[in-house]
């Protein structure tokens, strides 16, 4: 509910960083579903007897209310909502990449109500189910289609005709899959981009990374056009578990 075109109540947001700002306060990046990423300070918030203490944690549930109308606006009412469990090993360090992508990748104030409901699904899953290179994959795929850099996952870039399953296809960033006359990554006619089998790209297109090729190139895929978007950034999350050969 909005009383001012300054002071928002009653927002529904996740915490996606924050850290210590002079000595009792925290600046704090949030997820708002009707605002987007907002930047705010928690005054005195560090405070040992501050309401705000313990609250403000990543991956849960809170309702916000802020006021100002500068960049850094300024918390004054937080609330929990309760109902997600806490993450912890593997899906920890996944929802901390989660996080990371959108303060990379999402500028200041721009709303996007469908990623939020997503991002939200995404740490249900991430607890819930073992299979959090899906998770990953699907939550990339719809962050990139969100900011406008939808992937073109079901017909062919040049001619526009359905992608075929049993097609070698390179993978052009801003194009497409364009076909390949075979299979082979030596053709020096060919266009650059990530070599694909189109039922990968099939598999992509329906969320579906059962298949170990195509959860795997799926990996790559996704490794590459991020990297092109980031423009340079480090993903310090991806450096801890690049490792883990499953995510």
């Amino acid at each position: 509910m909005q009383l001012h075109k300054h002071r928002q109540e009653d927002e529904l947001a996740f915490v996606l960083h924050s850290y210590p700002y002079r000595e009792t306060s925290l600046i704090l990046e949030v997820f708002s579903r009707q605002h987007g990423r907002v930047a705010l300070i928690a005054r005195g918030a560090r405070r040992a007897r501050s309401p705000l203490r313990g609250l403000l944690m990543s991956f849960q549930p809170l309702v916000l209310s802020w006021f100002g109308k500068h960049e850094l606006r300024t918390l004054h009412r937080a609330e929990w909502q309760g109902g997600q469990p806490q993450l912890q090993g593997k899906a920890l360090l996944c929802g901390l990449y989660v996080n990371e992508l959108l303060l990379n990748l999402m500028v200041r104030d721009d709303p996007h109500e469908q990623l939020f409901d997503h991002y939200r699904d995404t740490l249900h899953r991430l607890v819930h189910e073992d299979d959090h290179a899906a998770t990953l994959r699907s939550f990339e795929k719809k962050l990139l289609q969100e900011l406008g850099y939808a992937l073109q996952l079901v017909q062919e870039a040049d001619s526009g005709e359905p992608i075929n399953p049993a097609a070698g296809y390179r993978y052009v960033i801003e194009l497409g899959a364009v076909p390949v006359a075979s299979h082979s990554l030596a053709r020096l006619d060919e266009p650059e981009g990530l070599f694909m089998l189109g039922k990968s790209l099939q598999d992509m297109a329906a969320d579906n990374y059962c298949d170990a090729v195509s959860a795997q190139q799926s990996k790559q895929l996704m490794r590459m056009l991020l990297n092109y978007y980031l423009a340079g950034k480090v993903l310090h999350t991806r450096e801890l578990i690049k490792d883990l050969q499953r995510i």
